[in-house]
Order: C-alpha cells, then structure tokens, then sequence
C-alpha cells in the first residue's frame, strides 16, 4: 500500500514540474540540434500532462504548467 504524499512530497513534486515549465519557457542550449530539442520539449510537455492529472494537488497553481503544454 502507498503512503499518502506529505506536503513536502507535493512540494517536491511541484518543483519539478516547474522545472519542466521553466526548461520549455527557456532558450534551446547551443549544445542541441532541433530535433534533440523537440524531443526535450515534447518529454517535458508529456511530464507536465502526466503531472496535471495527479490527484494530490491542494492549493498549488496549476496555471503555469498549463499554460507551458499549450505553446
């Protein structure tokens, strides 16, 4: 059985897909083609997806990662 996620679980949880929201805001790093930044996009958009539909949300704002899959 799974342990209930404590605030610091969520917490945690919603760093990271900050991180994912921040990477596809961002610039592309010289050091990759396109096509290994379209991939790094579509990875971090199918993170965020995934994360969205969590249950465990409390009062974060979901806007940002939202609003990151919709570019």
């Amino acid at each position: 059985m799974k342990r209930p996620l404590t605030p610091d679980d969520i917490a945690s949880h919603y760093s990271a897909a900050m991180d994912s929201v921040n990477l596809i805001n961002g610039d592309k790093s010289e050091l990759m083609t396109n096509a290994e930044w379209a991939e790094c996009i579509s990875q971090n958009k199918l993170h965020l997806k995934i994360m969205i539909e969590k249950d465990f949300w409390t009062f974060e704002d979901l806007s940002p990662l939202k609003d990151a899959i919709r570019e």
